[in-house]
């Protein structure tokens, strides 16, 4: 039934005005429109779409990620613009926050400003 229909995603935001900047500016994302309940981003095809709430209480697991081609370069990249991994004492994670699950697929995780939980994947 929703197989071949799009998908939209959606993160919560308290901070507009600093999602705005984050996932305009520092993620490359292309701000489609805003208005005084959402900002929504084009994402590759996918429409991301930054729900404000009044409050919010950020949950521990990753609400979005991204299959990359270079994890390396782009967390290097995101360092440079001041965001960086994740580091969780609980998983064997190299100086860059990526860990290598038993398959060989590596992870990191880094923070937007609310506090989601974002992923980055090979």
């Amino acid at each position: 039934m929703l197989a071949d229909k799009k998908i939209k995603a959606f993160v919560p935001t308290v901070m507009p005005d600093k999602a705005r900047l984050f996932y305009r500016d520092i993620l490359g994302l292309k701000l489609l429109s805003e208005d005084d309940y959402a900002l929504e981003f084009a994402a590759n095809g996918i429409l991301l779409r930054v729900i404000i709430v009044p409050e919010l209480t950020p949950q521990a697991f990753t609400v979005l990620g991204w299959d990359v081609d270079d994890i390396s370069s782009v967390i290097k990249s995101l360092n440079k613009k001041g965001i960086f991994c994740e580091q969780y004492n609980f998983l064997p994670q190299d100086s860059l926050g990526i860990w290598t699950a038993p398959g060989g697929a590596k992870v990191a995780w880094f923070k937007d400003p609310d506090g989601n939980v974002l992923s980055l994947s090979t």
